[in-house]
């Protein structure tokens, strides 16, 4: 690359980015990772910018869900990003107090959450949030609704099970249920300080490993410090949402 003046290259972006990272790094090409993805999907690190923004952007659509849900005794739906992993559902769902929460690394029942809709209504509690990640299934393994097209990256383009859901809760339930697609409303707007700082940490850290010679790496939040992993590492497998906050979350369920 130095013949067209390009000494390294920074990737900037989530798991389809940096896996072109990774694969031009095993070519020889010097890259450094920066990890930026609402989804945190990502291994190596705790967080990464973008993320927190969407949350912020979910969660002030709940509160305002909560209005509309609570003054007309209606389910409502919420469907937010997050194909493999539910942390932008369990996040927003928790700071937007959810009823329930619906995440692709816990299959779900639909008897379930009608059941558990059907206990808050017994118990004078006339309307409920349910938040549902765009890659939630059901416990049986049947599909949800997809387009059928493809991405650039080969995915599967999802979006749908908030339509599922509306019409078999309001069906089973007979309760008067709605639903909401946040989509990629997620994805722009105004970040969050937390994020602008972390973006910025993050480039700084990316610039020094240029400096240093040193490639193949990703940009990584570890606790309070912002160091850098392999790239292969961050690569290695999704980082899923983990099971204690889940189950942290359910505790409020209701």
């Amino acid at each position: 690359m130095a013949d067209i003046g390009i000494e390294a290259i920074i990737a900037i972006g989530g798991e389809d980015t940096l896996g072109v990272a990774g694969r031009l790094t095993a070519d020889g090409v010097p890259v450094v990772g920066v990890p930026k993805t609402i989804d945190n999907d990502l291994a190596g690190t705790d967080y990464t910018f973008g993320f927190d923004t969407a949350v912020q952007v979910a969660s002030d659509a709940i509160d305002r869900l909560h209005t509309t849900a609570e003054s007309h005794n209606r389910v409502i739906v919420v469907e937010v990003m997050g194909r493999h992993a539910g942390w932008i559902a369990a996040h927003s769902g928790i700071s937007g107090g959810a009823d329930a929460i619906l995440v692709p690394e816990r299959p779900f029942s639909v008897d379930d959450v009608c059941n558990h809709l059907r206990a808050r209504h017994g118990r004078g509690r006339l309307f409920s949030i349910v938040v549902v990640s765009e890659g939630a299934i059901p416990a049986d393994g049947t599909a949800m609704l997809h387009s059928g097209e493809l991405d650039e990256f080969g995915h599967e383009r999802l979006g749908g099970i908030a339509v599922m859901l509306e019409q078999e809760i309001e069906a089973r339930t007979g309760y008067e249920t709605r639903m909401v697609i946040l989509g990629h409303v997620q994805r722009g707007g105004t970040p969050t300080a937390f994020d602008r700082v972390l973006a910025t940490r993050m480039g700084v850290v990316a610039i020094d490993a240029v400096s240093a010679g040193r490639f193949g790496v990703m940009a990584s939040l570890q606790g309070a410090e912002v160091t850098t992993v392999p790239l292969a590492e961050a690569l290695a497998a999704p980082k899923l949402l983990s099971p204690e906050l889940y189950e942290t979350a359910e505790v409020f369920f209701g």
